[in-house]
């Protein structure tokens, strides 16, 4: 009976010790199934600018453009394998001359752009996404040569559509990745005054008709990016190349802004913890794009 009794005692005791060790080592799993880190790259620009703004001038002006940006990626933490965060912010600067090369323009813009996208999984190296997000873009369009309206302001507000394509391959024993992202914004609302307005009048109290409903009948732009991330251990650097329309026909007043920049980047994927943080074999990452 109490060969029995002991074998009894030591079946429970082991049951407990096995619930216990596997209920610690769910919480453990639980505690850290995932980590999401996030890919952050800054970025510098310079590349040719091309500018026809007819509320200033009636003529094109081209030159150089040079930005400095920032992009930001992270997988979403409801699901994390469909569904990501993009984050951009950027300052550009253009400086055009006219066609003789006797008059000159200087642009200065910031841009920001937030959106959420879906990405499905083709083949293990071949990812596509697909969603939509806001942005704001803002500055001044500078020209010396007026007297009256040297000064050209522009602020836009929109939603935006976004595509994205993303191909992780090897060259060597180098891991690439490669990705193609495209921006449309749908609809919006801009800042433009009526052709010949100076800013005088608006600012002593003639406000109207200012802020125009931005749609494809009066606004049209886009933002197509391509680029190439080289994996250096820890260290990412980006080389791409960076194309953006901007045109608006509004107050009988034409805007058409275009740049072609290439674009050198450096930055990695950076997951933040806790000093006493200890995970386990178990936790997963999660990259946004790689």
């Amino acid at each position: 009976m109490s060969t029995i009794k002991n074998k009894v005692i030591a079946l429970i005791t082991a049951t407990f010790a096995t619930v216990l060790a596997s209920a610690a080592d769910i919480a453990d799993t639980d505690s850290c199934k995932l980590l999401r880190p996030v890919n952050s790259i800054y970025s510098a620009e310079v590349g040719s600018a091309s500018i026809l703004d007819t509320y200033l001038t009636p003529i094109r002006y081209t030159g150089i453009n040079a930005r400095i940006g920032y992009e930001r990626m992270q997988a979403m933490k409801f699901a994390p394998e469909k569904w990501i965060m993009t984050l951009g912010a950027g300052v550009s600067y253009a400086n055009v001359e006219n066609r003789v090369r006797n008059r000159t323009m200087h642009s200065l813009m910031v841009d920001f752009a937030w959106g959420m996208l879906h990405r499905w999984s083709v083949t293990p190296s071949l990812k596509i996404a697909a969603g939509g997000g806001a942005s704001f873009d803002g500055g001044v369009i500078y020209n010396a040569a007026n007297s009256n309206n040297p000064v050209s302001a522009k602020i836009n507000f929109s939603v935006n559509p976004m595509a994205m394509a993303v191909y992780n391959t090897r060259i060597g024993r180098l891991p690439i990745t490669f990705r193609y992202q495209a921006t449309i914004p749908m609809m919006g609302v801009f800042f433009s005054p009526d052709y010949g307005e100076s800013f005088y009048e608006i600012y002593v109290g003639n406000r109207d008709n200012l802020a125009h409903f931005g749609w494809w009948g009066n606004r049209f732009d886009m933002i197509n990016s391509v680029s190439a991330d080289l994996r250096l251990g820890n260290t990412v650097i980006r080389l791409g190349y960076r194309n953006t329309i901007e045109n608006s026909w509004v107050c009988n007043i034409s805007t058409q802004m275009r740049t072609h920049t290439f674009t050198i980047g450096i930055g990695g994927d950076w997951i933040s913890i806790s000093p006493d943080f200890n995970p386990s074999a178990r936790c997963r990452i999660i990259s946004a794009l790689y």
